[in-house]
């Protein structure tokens, strides 16, 4: 951002307070969208108001409207921000020297393995995501408005094309699959499966094997269905 320059102090306080009052509103917003992630995941989607986040926020509706026009882009935009900051912590993990050593199928692995992570220690992502899909199914929203969440999905087959790329030069993913095929299988099967286990729709009886390793015996077929 260039810095701007005046010989006016009175210029000059006005450009610092407009500056200190853009992060303000950044800080602001940020908020609001974290408090309605908290009783989305808490309470559900659709049972939560506007009303509701601006209490749970401290500020008034006009304010939450203001950043936020309507419910949809609310949700969607939080439903975008908790993924891409799972996404950016799950990609961290790996380095660039590690990356660097990784087989095509290794990597699709490591992609996998986000959603036992998901299910292990971020439930609350599970369940908001749980009732993002019914909220996404049943209520009226423009293509305009779920813009940002389908640019942020293209962005994770992104990461499934650079694991079959890797996967056909070395030969450890099949040839005959797409990134998108890969992508739709794995992602949706893994995020239901996870899904369902974390909201409790999966009858567990008491004398049954702990759920993470029926997860990961999942990611293991679904492993073997696409690799070489």
């Amino acid at each position: 951002m260039p810095v701007l320059e005046s010989n006016n102090p009175a210029q000059e306080k006005t450009l610092a307070d407009y500056t200190a009052g853009k992060a303000w509103k950044i800080e602001r917003k940020d908020h609001i969208m974290e408090e309605a992630f908290c009783l989305f995941s808490a309470k559900g989607i659709i049972p939560v108001t506007i009303p509701d986040v601006a209490k749970a926020s401290g500020v008034g509706r006009a304010t939450v409207y203001r950043y936020f026009p309507a419910k949809m882009d609310l949700v969607i935009a939080v439903a975008v921000r908790k993924w891409e900051e799972y996404i950016d912590y799950h990609n961290g993990l790996l380095s660039e020297e590690a990356f660097a050593d990784m087989s095509g199928a290794e990597y699709l692995k490591f992609i996998m393995d986000s959603f036992i992570d998901l299910y292990r220690n971020h439930k609350d992502i599970l369940r908001f995501n749980y009732d993002f899909n019914n909220y996404l199914r049943y209520e009226p929203g423009t293509a305009e408005q779920k813009q940002p969440y389908m640019d942020m999905m293209e962005g994770l087959v992104e990461m499934y094309k650079t694991a079959l790329k890797l996967g056909r030069k070395d030969g450890t993913i099949r040839t005959d699959v797409s990134p998108r095929m890969i992508f739709s299988v794995t992602f949706h099967i893994m995020l239901a499966a996870v899904t369902r286990y974390a909201v409790g729709l999966v009858y567990l009886h008491e004398e049954a094997e702990d759920p993470e390793s029926e997860l990961i015996m999942l990611e293991e077929l679904l492993l073997s269905r696409f690799t070489a």
